[in-house]
């Protein structure tokens, strides 16, 4: 599952942008969020989630329940 940005927390520092191997999280009108369609939760790259590992805020990046867990090609 991809991960989304809780707009509410976000402070907007921009530190999750470059960490993120797939160029996934964008800015908007100093809103930041993710496109779960280029999301793979840094699976094949990191043990886990850049975004929340940097993430200042705690709980501001979790994983989107709308989208399905990222699946590794095999």
């Amino acid at each position: 599952m991809a991960y989304k940005i809780k707009e509410t927390t976000c402070t907007g520092c921009s530190a999750c942008q470059n960490e993120c191997p797939n160029n996934a999280i964008v800015e908007k009108n100093f809103l930041f969020s993710i496109d779960p369609t280029k999301c793979t939760e840094c699976v094949g790259f990191f043990d886990e989630p850049q975004c929340v590992a940097i993430c200042p805020i705690p709980r501001t990046i979790n994983p989107n329940p709308d989208v399905p867990r990222f699946q590794a090609a095999v």
